[in-house]
């Protein structure tokens, strides 16, 4: 698939306002060059691919049909948007879509007032367009539509039911499209994806509802008849009790999402409804790239690869570390073998986290809860308490979404759940909504709970070795996304002493304490140091919590400036830790801080934010030689 030097109709198409001056009949047209632009752009800056090739249809028709920016347009997640970024007037953008200082790869109010939210996460836009439907009703606007479109799996999520529960009783007029792909980035699981599978492979309905849209072709009266029969013969026909129209919603689908001809009309009519509404659409994720619609898993964001064929251009992992994942999916695996109580759990990230790995072997022991933090939490509480050995992984920015069932539900009644808090730290391209550097501050108030994060490979095995045979605490072990650092990693388990810090390098006068694996990092610092004179003191402090008093004790006795060194928020993790100590002990040690500042990092590859906040080898050193 060559790059076009032109195209016929997208290189005229900078705003909404654009396509809006086309004919219904050129939009299919418009459709297949945005396809092939995505598709061309994406092979060499990498990005959520899969779903957003499966969403350039509904872009194009709700553009088309509603005035936005005026009408707000709410995207759930955000790996559907890559179309709308387009035509709303970042198209000479696109190619810098997730790079350090390019266009963000979700939504984002500051870049555009197209984007109506910012979102990141799953399962919030009903609730964010309810919001903005019932500020425009109290403010007296009654013209502004408004639409959210929802998919990827995330109308599994409970917040999405929240919403809608209250969006159903209040009768504010608003628009959720349920675009069904039937995955997120894993295949979707439990009920509500077995109930949409119901609904759209329903044949007394799917003939009813091709024969409405053949007979109606008259608007108004497409209007009026959907109004006098939607909720009375419909609800009859797709099932005994349709979901969404018990939820007071109005229920029309499914409709094919990939006919940009048959969305603008129906939205078209929709558009002249009352009240809460649910557009319920098929498409395909991946669609237009044959490989991406067969390995819709392996192409949710596939890395580079060839435009013309699809295929992944594999970068030569020959001889490198591991990734993180793969030492946790091997690990507990080989933890599992040995005991059947072991089990692991995970909110819809299996591959991402490789619990893919366990799940191959044993997949009765694996269980991917959906879009569902909160409730993954529980569930492992539950676990815990019939004394099962729950390892709960979740990303650490999702882990934010389960705050109160880890105080509440685990802490509290201090049942034995191992979290294992991947992605923590700085995650790259991503940026702000993904970036995990909360969880060390979040985490570290909550009693009964212990905290640890690995240098290394090793020691990444050694804790989870260490928290399996523990089962006297909540345990959590964060650890950051990609490649470790040994080559040979698959050590023998040991299990720690929980709260002993480990020392590196013995000196004098400064000491460095670092935390999880921005440790090699200083050590690098430290060698570059020592071959210019100086000598210093490193600890790999390996536990926020409890923390290692004793070691503290002989450090603040005999060196006068300690260095905390953390992938994390610079309030409340471990420089806030060790400050509390040495004010509490009334020592008279200066305290410097290698942290993230308080504010949100920007998206971008992790060499140039890792810059950006000191986090690089010469940052370190800049930090040690200035105090």
């Amino acid at each position: 698939m060559a790059e076009h030097s032109s195209y016929t109709l997208l290189d005229k198409i900078q705003f909404p306002k654009d396509i809006r001056n086309l004919s219904v009949e050129k939009l299919p047209q418009l459709c297949e060059e945005l396809r092939h632009f995505i598709i061309t752009k994406s092979a060499k800056n990498p990005g959520h691919l899969g779903a957003s090739l499966g969403t350039v249809e509904l872009t194009v028709a709700i553009h088309y049909v509603f005035d936005t920016p005026n009408d707000k347009l709410v995207w759930d997640v955000g790996h559907q948007a890559y179309t709308h970024k387009i035509i709303t007037g970042r198209k000479e953008q696109f190619e810098t879509n997730r790079r350090y200082k390019g266009m963000s790869g979700f939504p984002k109010m500051s870049e555009s007032e197209y984007d109506a939210f910012g979102t990141g996460h799953a399962s919030t836009s009903i609730s964010a367009t309810l919001g903005m439907a019932t500020a425009a009703r109290l403010s007296g606007n009654t013209s502004q539509h408004h639409i959210a479109v929802i998919g990827d799996g995330a109308m599994g999520g409970g917040m999405a039911f929240e919403a809608m529960n209250q969006a159903g009783g209040t009768k504010e007029t608003m628009l959720v499209i349920l675009n069904d792909n039937r995955i997120a980035i894993d295949e979707n699981v439990g009920a509500m994806s077995q109930y949409l599978l119901r609904i759209t492979s329903s044949k007394s309905y799917n003939r009813f509802k091709k024969g409405v849209w053949k007979f109606f072709n008259s608007r108004k009266f497409i209007v009026q008849a959907i109004s006098r029969l939607g909720n009375s013969i419909k609800g009859q026909i797709v099932s005994k009790s349709n979901l969404f129209q018990q939820l007071g919603f109005r229920y029309f689908g499914p409709a094919d999402g990939h006919d940009v001809v048959k969305l603008v009309r129906i939205l078209s009519n929709l558009k002249e409804i009352q009240g809460p509404k649910l557009l319920h659409i098929v498409t395909v994720k991946g669609k237009g790239l044959p490989l991406a619609e067969e390995n819709q898993i392996l192409y949710h964001f596939p890395g580079n690869y060839d435009p013309d064929t699809g295929e992944l251009i594999v970068p030569d992992r020959h001889n490198m570390p591991p990734k993180y994942q793969t030492v946790f999916g091997e690990t507990i695996l080989e933890l599992a073998l040995q005991d059947e109580r072991v089990v692991g759990i995970t909110p819809a990230m299996a591959t991402g986290c490789s619990l893919t790995i366990m799940r191959e072997k044993l997949p009765h022991r694996v269980f991917d809860v959906g879009i569902a933090e909160s409730h993954a939490v529980t569930f492992a509480a539950g676990l815990a308490a019939a004394g099962q050995i729950p390892f709960c992984n979740i990303y650490s920015s999702f882990l934010q979404r389960s705050y109160d069932q880890i105080i509440h539900d685990v802490a509290l009644q201090k049942l034995p759940v191992i979290f294992c808090i991947d992605r923590a730290g700085l995650v790259g391209e991503d940026g702000p909504t993904h970036h995990g550097v909360f969880d060390l501050a979040f985490l570290r108030s909550i009693p009964n709970l212990i905290i640890a994060s690995p240098r290394n490979e090793a020691e990444l095995r050694n804790m989870m070795f260490t928290a399996y045979k523990d089962r006297n605490n909540p345990f959590a072990i964060r650890y950051p996304r990609g490649n470790g650092v040994m080559i040979e990693w698959k050590t023998p388990l040991e299990t720690l002493e929980i709260g002993q810090s480990k020392l590196l390098k013995q000196g004098k006068d400064i000491a460095i304490l670092s935390l999880g694996p921005l440790g090699n990092n200083a050590a690098q610092a430290i060698d570059i140091l020592e071959n210019k004179g100086k000598t210093l003191t490193h600890i790999d402090v390996r536990f926020l919590k409890p923390l290692d008093k004793k070691m503290l004790d002989e450090i603040c006795t005999t060196h006068h400036t300690v260095i905390t060194v953390e992938d994390g928020m610079v309030s409340g993790g471990l420089f806030t830790a060790v400050s509390e100590y040495i004010i509490e002990k009334q020592y008279n040690n200066k305290v410097i801080p290698i942290a993230i500042p308080d504010t949100f990092i920007e998206h971008g590859d992790i060499p140039n934010l890792y810059k950006l906040v000191g986090f690089d080898v010469e940052g370190i050193v800049l930090s040690i030689v200035d105090h």
